[in-house]
């Protein structure tokens, strides 16, 4: 894949388009409280990769995105490769119930120490799912009743992640999965290994 737009961002404490990007702030007054911490750092979301790398590559994501997907095998490959980058993961379930479902069991695998093997296994998916099609991924993981039961026991947590997923995303200007911040640059859409292998170089030389 190939991308689809690229804009720089001014790191002085809040977010902000650069130069040149298209107009897809909301409004100053309502971006004031998009940080770069608060996109970088949310102690909420899952992080894979590795924790204490000098790059942080955050990536908005749906479970049946296809995109999302067939990029997926990539983002873990270049990952694992450069052994320094922190890969946040960012739920943003936004094509539909089925989503949101896969989300919610997902998010509720972290206490159960199986966020990552969850994903991957609804990640190894084809396009659309139904309901019955995320409970039997999900089970190739974790039992899904202990999923959505840790879930729900912690539900205020997970839905206000969620929450603040789906307001960064739109904030940012992003119109659909995937998309990502590397640092304080964005990109919208999928990447190829290039394009994400140089997007984290140049991120980790400005830092």
């Amino acid at each position: 894949m190939t991308l689809t737009r690229r804009s720089l961002l001014a790191s002085g404490g809040n977010l902000m388009l650069g130069t040149g990007a298209l107009a897809l702030w909301p409004g100053a007054g309502q971006a004031q409280g998009l940080t770069v911490e608060a996109v970088l750092y949310d102690p909420d979301a899952p992080v894979q990769g590795n924790p204490e790398g000098d790059v942080t590559v955050v990536e908005y994501f749906d479970y049946q995105c296809p995109f999302c997907k067939r990029m997926h095998p990539i983002l873990e490959e270049v990952v694992a490769a450069d052994g320094n980058v922190r890969l946040v993961m960012k739920d943003w379930p936004i094509f539909g119930a089925p989503s949101v479902l896969a989300s919610q069991l997902a998010l509720g695998a972290v206490s159960l120490g199986a966020y990552e093997e969850v994903s991957a296994a609804l990640m190894a998916t084809e396009a659309r799912l139904s309901h019955a099609e995320v409970e039997a991924r999900v089970a190739e993981a974790v039992p899904v009743a202990e999923a959505m039961q840790a879930y729900r026991a912690d539900r205020d947590r997970w839905d206000a992640l969620l929450a603040r997923n789906d307001a960064q995303a739109v904030a940012l200007g992003f119109r659909g999965t995937p998309a990502f911040a590397i640092e304080t640059t964005l990109f919208s859409g999928a990447l190829d290994r290039q394009t994400l292998e140089e997007a984290i170089a140049e991120a980790r030389a400005k830092a």
